[in-house]
């Protein structure tokens, strides 16, 4: 068994995303989509956005990590993230699904399904999205709430970092994809590196809350955070629990 991640990991892990600027190609909830690109930008990596059909393959080719999010989805985007799919697997690129949502849409739920029997890396999502989805086969599972709770088929850890601010700051999940495919693309321990990537989000969010009056004045306090994060700020804060499954 491979050992669990740490904070000393997270530490190593963001020196090591700002060394390389990872490209992460997001297929991005449009609501969203300058935020994630703000936070990705903020953490280190390079984000790229289009969601042309005639420029699809092309980006994800380039790109070192595909992040996908299932917000604001109509016929275009599901051919465009079909494609995308292909491609980064083609490639052999880490890519991420976040099913957002689909709790509320059988379309929707039908769709991730279809993109689950692709082998997306990781599966991302809340109670409810991920209690509906079921099993993944995806190399690990995230289930986001005011813990954040990930598993592969050996191991089971906890990221207890966090705001409430977050939940009333629309993107701040879709960002979070980002920059966890953002420490995927140079770390090829999927767990190592999405439990670091949460510490990163979470332990800004919190530094961001403490000079915050607000969610309006906490948005962009967060980019700023996450721009300011240190190795040692995830080691005095990051909060890590290992549970072996």
């Amino acid at each position: 068994m491979s050992r669990l991640p740490t904070k000393e990991d997270a530490a190593d892990l963001i020196a090591r995303v700002r060394a390389r600027r990872p490209r992460v190609h997001c297929l991005m909830n449009t609501v969203v989509q300058k935020f994630t690109a703000d936070g990705i930008s903020a953490i280190g990596a390079i984000p790229s956005m289009t969601s042309s059909m005639e420029e699809i393959a092309d980006f994800v080719a380039k790109a070192d990590a595909l992040t996908i999010n299932l917000g604001t989805l109509d016929a275009e985007r599901k051919k465009v993230i079909r494609l995308a799919v292909d491609v980064a697997t083609a490639g052999g690129k880490p890519w991420i699904l976040d099913p957002v949502h689909c709790d509320y849409s059988p379309t929707r739920l039908a769709f991730a399904r279809e993109l689950i029997t692709l082998g997306p890396t990781i599966v991302r999502g809340n109670r409810a999205e991920m209690e509906l989805i079921g099993e993944t086969g995806a190399s690990l599972r995230i289930m986001t709430g005011p813990v954040d709770h990930l598993s592969d088929a050996e191991k089971s850890v906890r990221v207890e970092n966090g705001h409430a601010f977050m939940a009333v700051v629309t993107g701040t999940g879709c960002l979070s994809g980002g920059v966890i495919a953002a420490f995927m693309a140079v770390e090829k321990n999927t767990l190592t590196a999405a439990t670091a990537a949460l510490c990163a989000t979470g332990v800004s969010a919190e530094l961001a809350a403490s000079s915050a009056r607000g969610p309006g004045s906490f948005e962009p306090a967060f980019l700023d955070a996450l721009a300011a994060l240190g190795s040692g700020d995830l080691i005095s804060h990051a909060r890590i629990h290992h549970e072996t499954t």
